[in-house]
């Protein structure tokens, strides 16, 4: 069964609202703390789009490569297939919102083995 909601045994933030969610999107709104962060894995489908409403994001990627940084009113897109990790690298609560989709969620963590859900 693929884990729908990793946050609630795979991972923890400070914070995690679903804004809305269909079969094939979903919106989070997701409050972290500095130091925290959500590790690596990837997704089948869905496109992750990170839009930072406030703090500093580091957006880490594999495959290709790449470090992205945003701040308050910035975006980034996270294509299918791409791991990737997201921490909060600054000294105040980062407050991010988070469109996924469009297509089935799942959840692949990288480096370690997914459990059974």
């Amino acid at each position: 069964m693929t884990d729908t909601r990793p946050w609630e045994n795979q991972f923890s933030v400070a914070r995690i609202d679903i804004v809305e969610e269909t079969p094939t999107l979903r919106v989070l709104e997701m409050t972290l703390q500095p130091g925290e962060k959500v590790p690596w894995h990837w997704h089948t489908n869905v496109h992750d789009r990170f839009y930072c409403l406030a703090g500093l994001v580091e957006m880490d990627c594999r495959a290709p490569k790449a470090m992205h940084h945003l701040k308050s009113g910035d975006s980034f897109a996270v294509a299918p297939k791409v791991a990737h990790e997201v921490r909060n690298i600054g000294s105040d609560t980062v407050r991010m919102m988070l469109v996924q989709g469009v297509g089935p969620y799942d959840y692949h963590p990288v480096g370690i083995e997914e459990k059974e859900v």
